[in-house]
């Protein structure tokens, strides 16, 4: 969709950017202990997404893994954001709410993105109010945007209404997040 934006308005705008600072990781949950490792065989932290996983390939949700959870994790929150987007806040690509700590990755593909049916997964909507992995689609000519892959431990499971925001989530998460670790992609578009 953002893809076309033209070139010459993206670089208008490429001053403009959420901000790492204002994503749930570094606002809401500052405090919380790095005690979780999140990794993508796909991409290392702080590289680019490969473009199968982005608006320029098929869309397909990348693979994760993750290791160091603490002890008295009950459920695990996925959370991605884009903290380059050219908007007030960063925008929401992904919200999976009730991860089993049992888990310790997701395969390529296993979220469902456009078009793609939840099969039971519990999803929470994206900034686009859509219960799917939105992939990275930045405006052309804008810059880099940082993708921030955010893996929440849990000492509780949520209690939440079906396709909870990002809001709703964090009001819920508050006071039972117990360990965190996070996975930086950046994606740009030409």
């Amino acid at each position: 969709m953002l893809e076309k934006i033209p070139s010459a308005v993206g670089e208008a705008l490429s001053g403009l950017k959420a901000g790492m600072e204002k994503t749930a990781y570094h606002a809401a949950f500052a405090d919380i202990p790095e005690t979780v490792t999140l990794t993508s065989p796909a991409f290392a932290d702080g590289t680019e997404i490969p473009a199968r996983f982005t608006a320029d390939g098929p869309g397909t949700s990348p693979p994760l893994a993750w290791s160091d959870l603490p002890a008295g994790t009950a459920a695990l929150v996925l959370l991605v954001e884009d903290a380059g987007s050219p908007t007030p806040q960063p925008l929401v690509h992904l919200i999976v709410w009730h991860l089993q700590p049992a888990t310790a990755g997701l395969a390529e593909g296993t979220l469902p993105g456009p078009g793609r049916s939840a099969d039971g997964t519990s999803l929470g909507k994206n900034s686009f109010l859509k219960s799917e992995w939105l992939p990275p689609d930045p405006p052309s000519g804008h810059g880099s945007h940082a993708y921030l892959f955010q893996l929440y431990a849990l000492g509780r499971v949520l209690d939440l209404p079906e396709d909870p925001g990002r809001g709703a989530l964090l009001d819920a998460m508050r006071g039972t997040v117990i360990g965190k670790g996070k996975l930086i992609g950046t994606y740009a578009r030409a």
